[in-house]
């Protein structure tokens, strides 16, 4: 009945299927939450607000190819993300840059920070904070002692549950200090927002008659692997299989647990018409939350109330609350590695995404990914 199974309606698992079923394979697609476009999920609350239930998700993206490709099924809203960071009391911009200096520190300390950094910089680099850290200039040792204190220390104690010095540097690269002013916190060619929202942009993906969508479905009650075969709704499936699902569940978990962050969401409807002055603030410091998210401000819309998110960083328990972020340590990738080794066996499996790849993407890089992969399995 079917030539491919993909487990997972999210971006990687809707690019693929799309893809498939417009080259005249029949797809089964299987989800097991109640909607399709994963944790890009979004809908209008009561305010008349599109919300993002799974914590906001900015499209921006260099990459012409993928650009082209999303725009075949919605219109853009253009939008340039900007924010902000309590730093002392104050919001100021980030990604932290000449305009921040001079929010925080006094003019003429402001001036010669900035000539330190035009010195030995690039005007318009981003600079990682560890990186600027290496520099023997007294000033730039400054600068960086204070951003990576009042920016990053502590908000990545919180995101982590670990301090800096136990994960992946390529977390703390996605801190860096900007040489220059602009405030916009992306400097993609491409930057806007799905008209309609992701999940109508996920929706017309999707709209194909070679594709056969399970929703509210684990895909352990539909298929299971024997030995090295699989198997759908009892019998033995030799087409292939995309998964893009926590790869440890694949397995059964017989290398243990893989561990994930996870995020409790908690909506405010607000009897304003603003909340805050920029789309997302972030909290580094202060309280149990990472960052405020004010919906209105990124799809705009009419209305004398607002919507926010306060999202509180957690442990992620199986079966309790969802994995958003792999842990990026080394004993983590260390027990991805046993099940890469194990999922090398099966020829006809394929594993795409932030969770079934163990690691961080942003959906421009998910789309990217599932085209690549497209074309590989496809040639």
């Amino acid at each position: 009945m079917f030539d491919i199974i993909i487990i997972g309606a999210g971006m990687a698992g809707a690019v693929l299927a799309e893809r498939f079923a417009k080259s005249g394979k029949k797809i089964l697609l299987i989800e097991r939450r109640q909607h399709v476009a994963g944790n890009c999920y979004d809908e209008v609350d009561a305010n008349g607000i599109l919300i993002h239930k799974y914590g906001p998700h900015l499209f921006h993206t260099d990459d012409a190819q993928v650009w082209e490709y999303l725009s075949r099924f919605t219109e853009w809203q253009l939008y340039f993300h900007r924010v902000k960071a309590i730093v002392d009391g104050k919001p100021v911009p980030l990604p932290f840059n000449f305009n921040t200096l001079r929010e925080v520190f006094p003019t003429s300390l402001a001036d010669k920070l900035e000539a330190a950094l035009l010195k030995n910089f690039e005007y318009g680099k981003k600079v990682p904070i560890l990186e600027l850290k290496k520099f023997a200039d007294s000033d730039l040792q400054f600068l960086a002692d204070f951003v990576y204190e009042k920016i990053f220390l502590h908000y990545s104690e919180k995101q982590w549950g670990l301090s800096p010095d136990k994960i992946s540097g390529a977390v703390t690269a996605r801190v860096p200090v900007l040489i220059g002013r602009n405030d916009n916190y992306f400097g993609d060619k491409f930057q806007a927002m799905p008209r309609l929202g992701y999940t109508k942009l996920v929706k017309n993906m999707l709209n194909h008659k070679n594709i056969k969508l399970l929703l509210n479905t684990d895909f352990r009650e539909v298929m299971n692997l024997r030995g090295e075969e699989i198997f759908l709704f009892d019998k033995k499936f030799d087409g292939r299989l995309i998964y893009t699902g926590q790869l440890d569940e694949l397995f059964d978990k017989k290398f243990g647990e893989l561990p994930y962050r996870s995020i409790k969401m908690k909506f405010e409807k607000i009897d304003a018409e603003n909340f805050q002055s920029a789309p997302v603030v972030n909290y580094p410091n202060n309280y149990a939350f990472t960052r405020i998210t004010e919906f209105k401000q990124i799809h705009p819309v009419k209305s004398s109330r607002t919507t926010i998110l306060k999202e509180y960083p957690q442990e992620y328990v199986a079966g309790k609350n969802e994995p958003y972020y792999p842990l990026f340590t080394d004993a983590a990738r260390a027990a991805y590695e046993k099940y890469s080794a194990e999922l090398a066996r099966f020829k006809n499996i394929t594993a795409v995404g932030r969770l079934a790849e163990y690691r961080y993407y942003d959906i421009d890089d998910v789309v990217k990914r599932a085209l690549k992969i497209f074309g590989e399995l496809n040639a």
